[in-house]
């Protein structure tokens, strides 16, 4: 179904199978925001996904390294790369599509408060067994330079007080209105309604 924009939280999911469903999605001119890309798994150990991509960084332009690879570092530069790759970016169809595409580590101010979707066929826990080695895209992204986990870290701690305070907040509000409409004098109003059709 075709949704005015679609959030999807990319916790949990694995890197290339996400990929996929989202590059789908942009071709078919679905808007497609992806929240917490630190938290993508990636399959294979953290040392072999780091010997993986120390091979990436060899790779460059002799005469203009300038005009070469972009070797990302970020998170949300990596998952945006790999969703590029399966898009054909060079034509204008192609290029429209990836500009439908917003990536965030954490969740940013204009999302946490919206309905977010998982892609239950890229999940960790539906494609890769239980002794399969893999690792986070965060952990990853920290060990070959990125710099900025601690500050993603502090501001997603700072989202789920914000979002606890609220759900205990919401749950309160919750149960006084079913005790309010337990009462008495409300259930004998309710009955009067109901003789006339509400």
């Amino acid at each position: 179904m075709f949704d005015k924009l679609v959030v999807i939280d990319a916790q949990g999911h694995l890197l290339g199978r996400l990929a996929s469903y989202v590059a789908k999605e942009l071709l078919s001119g679905q808007r497609i925001v992806v929240v917490r890309a630190e938290g993508i798994n990636v399959s294979g150990s953290l040392f072999r996904n780091r010997v993986k991509f120390s091979e990436f960084l060899n790779k460059w332009m002799n005469h203009n390294p300038r005009r070469g690879f972009q070797h990302f570092r970020a998170p949300t530069k990596i998952f945006w790369r790999c969703v590029r790759g399966m898009i054909p970016h060079l034509t204008p169809r192609g290029a429209a599509a990836l500009q439908k595409l917003k990536i965030f580590e954490g969740v940013p101010a204009p999302y946490d408060r919206v309905k977010k979707q998982v892609v239950v066929d890229a999940l960790k826990v539906q494609r890769l067994k239980n002794q399969r080695h893999y690792c986070k895209l965060g952990d990853l992204s920290n060990s070959v330079g990125w710099s900025k986990q601690n500050l993603v870290d502090q501001l997603e701690t700072k989202r789920k007080a914000r979002a606890t305070t609220y759900f205990q907040k919401k749950v309160k509000a919750h149960n006084e209105r079913q005790k309010e409409l337990g009462l008495p004098q409300v259930k004998a109003i309710k009955n009067q309604l109901a003789q006339y059709g509400y």
